[in-house]
């Protein structure tokens, strides 16, 4: 678990990182350098889930070295079915980490969303549903790494 008190927010409690793969962690399909040796480091406090359409087919043969679960959505579209991923993991425990409107409300669910800016662009909706945005992918998993750097960032 990762726990930070945010002075005007309370206390986050997180237990659980579910994440978007293209876009996210991943350009064309690929993963993004740097990406699988910090989720694996996140591994030791958080649960790590991948959920993606697989546009490119590629995600399971990407992340096999990632200590983690792999969902492929059922519906190519996914936004809802992200959402009640969140919910059914508990919500006020997970931080959601995603860039395209299908990951707007699964963003907005979570105790804290993480929306990136990363090289295929992000959905104006996810970036309003997010609590943070950061540039590329490994800035927001060292934001969990080192969880007090949230704190300059989400003090009321």
């Amino acid at each position: 678990m990762i726990s930070v008190d945010i002075p005007g927010r309370g206390m986050l409690q997180l237990k659980y990182i579910v994440l978007d793969y293209n876009g996210t962690m991943a350009q064309d399909g690929v993963l993004l350098p740097g990406v699988e040796e910090r989720l694996n480091q996140l591994s030791e406090s958080l649960e790590v889930h991948i959920l993606t359409a697989d546009t490119f087919g590629k995600c399971r043969g990407e992340c096999k070295g990632i200590k983690g679960t792999v969902q492929i959505l059922s519906q190519p579209i996914g936004v809802g079915e992200k959402e009640a991923f969140v919910e059914s993991l508990g919500a006020e425990n997970t931080v959601a980490v995603g860039n395209g409107a299908n990951d707007k409300l699964m963003l907005a669910k979570a105790a804290l969303g993480i929306v990136v800016l990363g090289p295929e662009g992000t959905s104006v909706q996810a970036l309003q549903n997010a609590d943070v945005a950061v540039k590329e992918i490994n800035e927001g998993l060292d934001l969990l790494l080192q969880p007090k750097r949230l704190i300059a960032t989400l003090r009321l």
